[in-house]
């Protein structure tokens, strides 16, 4: 296989019906909820930041489900389970949905619609993000071969905020709480001027407000000339917009 290669997978999708198992309080803005079905058989996700689509039902439109974006946290085909992690940033259908979760409730998903595999043989990585990227960072971390140097850098609201992942990677985490006088932007950017890369290739994920993914994805170009093939960049949300989840573009 050729190094660093970046490879783009593409598959059909369908609803699957699944049943909540467990509900888990993880911080005080993060649940994660457990699901189990026979129709995960069959399920694949092969990238950290795959994302299923969530039907979620609308009482006042019941034909016209209400649809958000999200990472699979973990999933086993054989054992017929999926965990999701619910950001609790904002009032919205899903946010109000996954605080009423209990064990039974059904729901559906769709998807993922297609992934984009970054092979695991580089020096090292460097994930940036919020709290609706941390599913995917922390899958990242987690499932990343032994002893390669990771460094995260990740905006939360308060201290309690902060979760372990689980890792045999060399994983340095920086989590920065946010402050009302600070953007994120500028946050990440002074916490970033203080990273010393290793040596060697490196590739850079970013999941975050879409103008800061943006700004974070210029700062690597930009500052440390990183090349852009090894830079991805997605506005997991966007300021002022309902729902969005897009590809930083040039």
């Amino acid at each position: 296989m050729q190094p660093h290669a970046i490879t783009r997978v593409r598959r059909e999708t369908r609803r699957r019906k699944l049943k909540v198992d467990a509900v888990t309080r993880l911080t005080p803005r993060m649940l994660r909820i457990d699901f189990i079905s026979d129709d995960l058989h069959d399920f694949d996700s092969a990238a950290h930041d795959d994302h299923v689509k969530l039907f979620v039902p609308d009482p006042r439109n019941p034909d016209e489900p209400n649809k958000r974006d999200f990472t699979p946290r973990s999933f086993d085909p054989a054992g017929g389970t999926l965990t999701l992690d619910f950001a609790l940033h904002d009032a919205g259908p899903a946010t109000e949905w996954a605080v009423k979760a209990k064990a039974g409730d059904t729901i559906e998903i769709g998807g993922p619609r297609g992934s984009t595999v970054v092979t695991d043989d580089f020096d090292w990585y460097v994930l940036i993000g919020d709290e609706t990227a941390l599913p995917a960072i922390g899958r990242r971390v987690e499932n990343l071969r032994p002893g390669v140097p990771v460094f995260t850098f990740m905006t939360v609201a308060g201290e309690n905020e902060a979760q372990i992942f689980k890792t045999q990677a060399a994983h340095t985490p920086t989590w920065i709480v946010r402050s009302p006088q600070v953007a994120d932007e500028a946050a990440l950017k002074a916490a970033l001027e203080k990273l010393k890369l290793p040596p060697g290739d490196g590739f850079v994920w970013v999941g975050a407000e879409a103008s800061v993914a943006r700004a974070m994805r210029d700062y690597f170009f930009e500052v440390h000339k990183h090349p852009k093939s090894w830079i991805k960049a997605a506005g997991y949300w966007k300021r002022g917009a309902v729902s969005t989840h897009e590809k930083i573009e040039d």
